[in-house]
């Protein structure tokens, strides 16, 4: 079990839950949109946010936004040292970090003193275009033995200045790469880790990557904190995070199961199981919900659902564990509304 950290009040390793990240992409200047998308994300299942701070008044800004956000925050700083201890004293709960580029042993020494007074985590990321020369030399190009030795190296300028609360993370865009980097980094030290799979791509492919990436490592046990890294809108990638964690079995929520369709087909079972997933989004309760297309295989195949539905003509059934399934008699919405009516009667409980 690695050793765990704080950021304001999510856990982050020593056994608590995963959580969930993104980050920003608004000008953090713009206190009102910044603001309004850190909402967002956190109306969207995430458990902290990262936001970029670049110059003063970023930092200046990183008050009003702790203050405005329903959930911890994280400010991601390179070269500057002042940024660092400027966000701190205005109330963030996690910097992002890597101490070999913010000026020397001294500046390190600085900020460390300041995490330790306001009891601040640190997370110390390293990528692949920011592996040192001597790294890169000694190992021939971006490697997980590289990416390691590089988190570790930084982890140990702060461990010099007698800090500790850190969380490392070793992302790269290849998958195969990253899933190596953290399996070997949990071998070698018990900080907490930051799992992702750094510049994926667009939704859909970007997607598939992380899950592979992430999930991968999560059902080795391996990560703490994880963020889905997806161009464009920040929002779907706490969408897909949760998602992962569901289908691991390590969120609570409604995981809706639907077949792949074939001749037999009777219902709209993408247009019905697309309705159930959205009305559901938001809960917490461990529920398995199943839209099956017809009732010679739907039931069977769907049989550790607690409740579902299975087309036929002109109708269909509906059938909960360990209960006798009772037909629906009309159309598609006919269907739609008797099992979410079961749905809700099962959350509710």
């Amino acid at each position: 079990m690695t050793r765990q950290v704080m950021a304001g009040s999510v856990a982050i390793g020593g056994g608590a839950p995963v959580s969930v990240q993104s980050m920003t992409n608004t000008d953090t200047r713009d206190l009102a949109a910044t603001s309004a998308q850190i909402r967002r994300l956190a109306a969207a299942g995430c458990d902290i946010v990262r936001v970029s701070v670049y110059d003063q008044a970023c930092a200046a800004n990183v008050r009003a936004l702790v203050d405005e956000s329903p959930v911890p925050l994280v400010a991601d700083i390179h070269f500057d040292y002042r940024l660092a201890i400027a966000a701190v004293e205005n109330g963030i709960s996690k910097l992002r970090i890597n101490p070999g580029n913010i000026g020397g042993e001294k500046n390190v020494r600085l900020l460390a003193d300041c995490l330790k007074a306001h009891h601040i985590p640190v997370r110390i990321g390293v990528n692949a275009g920011s592996l040192e020369k001597g790294i890169l030399e000694k190992y021939g190009g971006v490697t997980a033995q590289g990416l390691v030795e590089s988190a570790l190296t930084h982890a140990r300028m702060l461990e010099k200045c007698g800090f500790y609360d850190m969380v490392l993370s070793m992302k790269v865009s290849d998958v195969r790469r990253t899933i190596e980097a953290y399996r070997l980094a949990a071998s070698q030290c018990d900080y907490p880790l930051h799992l992702g799979v750094t510049e994926a791509g667009t939704p859909g492919m970007g997607t598939v990557k992380s899950a592979i990436g992430i999930g991968a490592l999560l059902a080795d046990g391996i990560g703490d904190t994880i963020r889905v890294s997806l161009t464009g809108d920040p929002e779907p990638e706490a969408a897909a995070a949760l998602d992962i964690l569901r289908a691991l079995g390590l969120r609570g929520g409604v995981d809706v199961i639907s077949c792949p369709t074939c001749g037999r087909t009777g219902i709209d079972v993408e247009g019905i199981a697309k309705r159930v997933q959205a009305a559901t989004r938001s809960v917490k309760k461990n529920l398995r919900v199943a839209v099956m297309g017809c009732v010679v295989n739907g039931p069977g195949e769907a049989k550790e659902a607690d409740v579902g539905i299975a087309g036929g003509k002109n109708g269909g059934i509906l059938f909960l564990r360990g209960e006798q399934p009772v037909t629906i008699h009309g159309d598609a919405e006919a269907l739609y509304s008797a099992l979410m009516k079961e749905v809700n009667r099962l959350c509710a409980e």
